[in-house]
């Protein structure tokens, strides 16, 4: 898809924690009437795109969407006996938040700006820095630390690109975590980030969860 053929206008699934990443698939449950029906649109739609973006709360109390998302392609669904969708959404590009729509629809809308995201509908990105045996190490030990299970043959296999993205949705971060990974510049700045944090969190021994 080129830039060019993406809309202005997109419906928005503002969500904590969850974070989709470009070339990423990002997998969600859909109960909530709102959202249906904004499955029901988007399928009607040519480019089937739905943008997640993180919700955060002011000291005030008011609720702020993050400046930055990512949209996804709705690439797999199937529904439920129940009325409800198991959905995949795949990473297209990030974008910055324009403006939100008000009206006219039970789900929330939004108007958003691509071209700061240029790099994201290209080939998979290269991180010619990572050294995968040491990084290996330090997941192995965030994980027993978190007490969390993985399938290691797989993580040794993978694409570094498919790797570095994927830790950073699935792991256990803070919301404000998840939006600094998506917000990194390159695969190497967000490959940064994640080390950062994964340090950090063994130093500090913390043990907050956010809900995916």
């Amino acid at each position: 898809m080129k830039q060019t053929e993406l809309p202005d206008t997109i419906p928005i699934f503002p969500l904590a924690g969850a974070l989709l990443l470009p070339r990423a698939r990002l997998p969600l449950h859909i109960f909530e009437p709102r959202y249906l029906a904004m499955l029901e649109d988007c399928m009607k739609t040519q480019s089937r795109l739905i943008g997640m973006i993180q919700p955060r709360e002011t000291p005030s109390g008011v609720e702020r969407l993050a400046a930055i998302g990512c949209a996804g392609r709705l690439t797999s669904f199937s529904e439920t006996e129940d009325g409800r969708y198991m959905v995949t959404l795949t990473g297209i590009s990030r974008f910055r938040l324009r403006a939100e729509l008000e009206g006219f629809t039970p789900y929330r809308r939004a108007t958003v700006d691509w071209p700061p995201f240029n790099r994201d509908l290209g080939a998979e990105e290269e991180d010619k820095g990572f050294d995968r045996e040491k990084f290996l190490v330090l997941l192995k030990r965030y994980f027993a630390t978190r007490e969390l299970g993985s399938d290691w043959s797989g993580i040794k296999a993978a694409d570094t690109e498919l790797l570095i993205n994927s830790l950073s949705m699935l792991l256990p971060l803070a919301p404000e975590d998840k939006q600094a990974l998506l917000e990194a510049p390159s695969l190497t700045t967000r490959r940064e980030t994640l080390v950062t944090l994964m340090e950090f969190a063994l130093r500090s021994g913390g043990t907050d969860e956010v809900l995916q």
